[in-house]
């Protein structure tokens, strides 16, 4: 079923330039999907799109998701039939310095998206992703469930909360489940690392811009914990969820949290620890952030409904997701390497691995 779903179908992906994005650009590639990207620009230099040199592979459009006509005249003439919603503002401490950008693109794009699925026939599923920080963070030793209050004092928090709300009023309101062919769902994610990131005021791309030069890095409030996990796991997550949305009904308008075990706690110093193992000399150095504005210390999803009802759950261990990173980066800089099919091996290697792991979607190849 997996498979099949996305041979030769009409996907849309907006934000498929960035890191998430291009990874799954990369990996509906795998499956036989006709990709149209949409993206508005390339989050850094280097990044995981241009190194891949996705721009050849796919149908490739430079548009913001805050400009409705472009997104609209897309829509019409692609006339995709499965789409994954993942553009935004991305960043939390950008958000202090630009609000209204924020929330105009990762409020105002998703109503846009939303619009656009709702006035295109063609549409068949949407999968609309936010974030875990979606949550009204009250600093829980236990994880978020999908029916926990939602809101956030960031602007990135907020705005993703405020996406949620949207996205509930759309489905709601234009997508009934008795009367629409399209069938929506959201989800909400927990911190990713893997290759080809290097976007700013992230702890794994930080390490390697500073370890890739030889030099130290600099370690802001090392205590904080995150539920990180490599990023093929929510997005095999995504995938799923996109093709039992066709098949089921019952998973029309639910939102879905997809996260590591719930049990295990990683701090950013740990995380630190163990990827410099791969790295020659790296050494790092602590230091409290002097910045005023406001990141959450702790932040834990519980992905039980994920479990349930589309039979998912996090796949790697907690040093598998470390190790397949670092190698990643190992391999980009060592600059003899084809990354596009190193990354695709590296999907494969994560299907070995969910299979193992006896994850239905994995054996529905």
């Amino acid at each position: 079923m997996f498979n099949n779903c996305y041979k030769n179908k009409k996907v849309l992906v907006t934000g498929h330039s960035g890191f998430k994005g291009s990874w799954l650009t990369l990996w509906l590639l795998r499956l036989g999907a006709r990709v149209v990207g949409y993206s508005s620009y390339l989050p850094s230099t280097p990044c995981n799109f241009t190194v891949c040199d996705l721009r050849r592979r796919i149908t490739h459009i430079e548009g913001d998701v805050r400009d409705f006509n472009l997104l609209k005249d897309i829509f019409l003439k692609y006339s995709p039939e499965m789409v994954f919603h993942l553009a935004a503002q991305p960043i939390v401490l950008q958000s202090y310095d630009n609000p209204k950008i924020t929330f105009d693109t990762n409020v105002g794009g998703t109503i846009n998206v939303l619009e656009c699925i709702r006035t295109t026939k063609s549409v068949n599923s949407a999968v609309i992703i936010t974030s875990d920080k979606c949550y009204r963070n009250m600093e829980w030793t236990w994880g978020y469930r999908e029916d926990d209050r939602l809101g956030g004092e960031d602007p990135y928090s907020s705005s993703k909360a405020c996406a949620e709300l949207v996205c509930y009023s759309y489905i709601k309101s234009f997508f009934v489940q008795k009367q629409s062919l399209t069938r929506v769902a959201t989800a909400r994610a927990g911190n990713v690392i893997g290759g080809g990131d290097w976007a700013e005021n992230r702890v794994v791309p930080d390490c390697v811009r500073a370890w890739s030069k030889k030099k130290k890095v600099i370690v802001r409030n090392p205590g904080s914990t995150r539920p990180w996990q490599h990023l093929l796991e929510p997005l095999g997550g995504y995938l799923w969820l996109g093709a039992c949305l066709l098949e089921n009904i019952k998973l029309h308008g639910e939102a879905f949290n997809f996260g590591p075990d719930q049990k295990i706690s990683n701090t950013v110093e740990r995380l630190i620890r163990d990827f410099r193992l791969y790295w020659d000399n790296a050494e790092y150095k602590n230091k409290q952030s002097p910045l005023k504005e406001k990141e959450n210390a702790l932040l834990k999803l519980n992905c039980d409904k994920a479990l349930h009802l589309l039979n998912w759950h996090a796949a790697l261990s907690f040093e598998e997701t470390v190790k397949m990173t670092a190698e990643w980066y190992k391999a980009y800089y060592s600059d003899k390497i084809d990354m596009f099919l190193f990354s695709i091996n590296q999907i494969e290697e994560y299907y070995q691995k969910a299979t193992a792991q006896g994850l239905v979607w994995a054996q529905k190849q």
